[in-house]
C-alpha cells in the first residue's frame, strides 16, 4: 500500500475523531456520515447507534473504493464519559497501526488496549477500554482491500 494512502487515512481519522469532519446527509435512516477528502482521496465513516453501534470506514481514490473496515462496539457501562477517553486514544492512531488507536494507552484510571492480526490488506482486531480494571467498552473490527 502506498505510504501516502496510510498517511491520508491517519489524517482523516484524526480529523474525524477530533470532531472536524464534514457531516454528510444520512446515507440510511438515522445514520451518521462523516467525510474527509484531500486531492483524489476520500474517507467516509458511516455508523448507526450510540451506546451500541456499528459502522464502516472506507477509502476511495477518484471515486473508486479500494479499502474498507467494518466495526461493531458497545458501552458496557452507563457512563458515556468513557467516550471522552476513547476519543483521546483514537486521536493517537498511527501509520504503524492505522486501524483504531494505539496498542495501549493509559490515562488515570482508564486503560485502552487494541489487538490487531493481519496487515493493512486483510486484518481483524479487538479494542477494549477498562476503568479501574473493569471492562467498560469493547469493539471488534475487520477489513482490508476491496476491489
Amino acid at each position: 500500500m502506498d505510504k501516502n494512502v496510510i498517511e491520508f487515512l491517519v489524517k482523516a481519522k484524526q480529523t474525524i475523531f477530533a470532531g472536524n469532519g464534514e457531516k454528510l446527509e444520512p446515507s440510511r435512516p438515522n445514520s451518521k456520515n462523516l467525510r474527509f477528502a484531500e486531492g483524489d482521496l476520500q474517507y467516509i465513516d458511516t455508523y448507526l447507534g450510540g451506546a451500541k453501534f456499528a459502522g464502516e470506514e472506507a477509502l476511495w481514490r477518484d471515486d473508486k473504493s479500494f479499502w474498507a473496515m467494518n466495526y461493531i462496539g458497545r458501552l458496557l457501562s452507563q457512563d458515556s464519559s468513557i467516550f471522552d477517553f476513547l476519543n483521546e486514544a483514537l486521536l493517537l492512531v498511527s501509520a504503524e497501526y492505522p486501524y483504531r488507536g494505539p496498542l495501549r494507552h493509559e490515562n488515570g484510571d482508564y486503560l485502552y488496549i487494541c489487538a490487531v492480526e493481519g496487515d493493512f490488506h486483510w486484518f481483524s482486531g479487538v479494542e477494549e477500554v477498562f476503568y479501574k480494571g473493569d471492562k467498560v467498552y469493547e469493539l471488534v473490527f475487520h477489513g482490508g482491500d476491496v476491489l
